[in-house]
């Protein structure tokens, strides 16, 4: 596949109608395999935890990303950047990401509709919301009044005619959803809270897979099965979800009618990921075929610990339960950190569970990978006291 085939493919699906192919026949599914009777992980301090997100992150603003700079590998990127100026002393993260917008007009990028464009507007308005400079959000909220005056309306099947106008993929709802959640924090503005929650649920109900407890990638992963027999679950795209869960349920009120399915969907996700999980504490890119796919994959790992600790931290889940998973599951990304601080075992940019390079890195991951250290930091109240 290409370096963003997302990006390839927009504009084409945007121009050319698809015809739609029926989904075959679902298998029944098969138990779980057995996954965690792993060694208690090592303690981490907050000390650790800080330090070792600070190495990524300087690696990776030593290495600049190839990517455009409004493109969503770099807006995972700025997340996580994000994520570590809130806990760091140190200014030049947040510094860089002012900088980064300043560069970038403050716009989004290109494509009016599509949700990847979308994501590095998350860090624009969490930018605002600590300096309130209007002109952080300006191109954003003029851009989304525009979708809220025209909005694109119809299928959800992936091959339907101008489907990437719509949410109509899993990542999706990391990329979207909640960066119009936090233009209503920003503006006071409930039209684009209340247009991501409509949307988050058409495009969950359509991809969510009540039996297994996890999403597919979009609809033509319907009907494939993975070498095993088995349904293709990719873990990368579970960890956008359960990443995007999370970001909106950071800004969706405690009282509003929408929350408690929020919540219940992020538990039931929990509990189907933590009986996924590896004693290297990491995720296979294929959920329910890890026996194809054996090597231990970061991004994908790094969202789904991100979401675990979130829930530990907010007391949505079971800190008995999981906070264990989530030790190991550090030490398990902390091991792919190499000495300079260069993140490995990332899968590059993709659509499913593949074979890739270990010692391959992208911008995406170390995002994820920093988001992650974010929660678990707060897991260790006291720059002594171990996780």
């Amino acid at each position: 596949m290409t370096t963003n085939p997302l990006r390839l493919c927009a504009a084409l699906l945007l121009a050319f109608p698809m015809v739609a192919v029926p989904a075959g026949t679902a298998l029944a599914a098969a138990p779980a395999p057995a996954s965690h009777t792993a060694q208690p992980a090592p303690e981490a301090t907050q000390a650790a935890v800080i330090e070792i997100m600070q190495r990524a992150a300087d690696w990776q603003l030593g290495h600049p990303s190839a990517h455009p700079p409004t493109d969503w590998t770099q807006g995972a990127g700025y997340a996580g950047m994000m994520a570590l100026a809130g806990i760091s002393d140190d200014p030049r993260y947040r510094e860089a990401m002012r900088r980064m917008g300043e560069q970038n007009g403050w716009k989004l990028g290109p494509y009016r509709y599509f949700a990847d464009d979308h994501i590095v507007g998350q860090t624009y308005a969490e930018l605002y919301l600590q300096f309130r400079d209007p002109a952080m959000i300006a191109p954003m909220r003029a851009q989304f009044d525009g979708i809220l005056a025209e909005p694109r309306e119809g299928s959800l099947r992936f091959d339907a005619p101008g489907a990437l106008q719509r949410w109509v993929w899993c990542d999706a709802l990391f990329m979207a959803p909640p960066t119009w959640a936090r233009l209503t924090a920003a503006t006071g503005d409930p039209r684009y809270l209340e247009l991501a929650i409509a949307h988050w649920w058409r495009t969950a109900d359509f991809l969510y897979d009540p039996e297994e407890r996890l999403f597919f990638r979009d609809s033509t992963y319907f009907a494939k099965r993975e070498p095993n027999g088995r349904k293709v679950f990719w873990s990368r795209g579970n960890g956008w979800v359960m990443g995007g869960l999370v970001r909106m349920m950071q800004y969706i009120p405690p009282a509003h009618p929408a929350r408690p399915r929020f919540e219940r969907q992020f538990k039931d996700m929990a509990q189907r990921l933590l009986a996924l999980q590896h004693a290297d504490g990491t995720w296979r890119t294929s959920l329910l075929d890890p026996d194809s796919y054996p090597l231990k994959e970061t991004s994908g790992t790094a969202l789904t610990t991100y979401a675990l600790a979130w829930g530990v931290n907010e007391g949505l889940l079971e800190r008995s339960v999981f906070a264990p998973a989530v030790k190991r599951a550090w030490a398990g990304l902390t091991a792919s950190v190499q000495a300079d601080g260069k993140l490995t075992d990332v899968q590059p940019a993709g659509q499913d569970p593949r074979a890739f390079d270990p010692q391959g890195t992208e911008v995406f991951g170390v995002g994820a990978f920093l988001l992650a250290g974010s929660e678990v930091y707060r897991m260790a109240p006291g720059k002594a006291k171990p996780l």
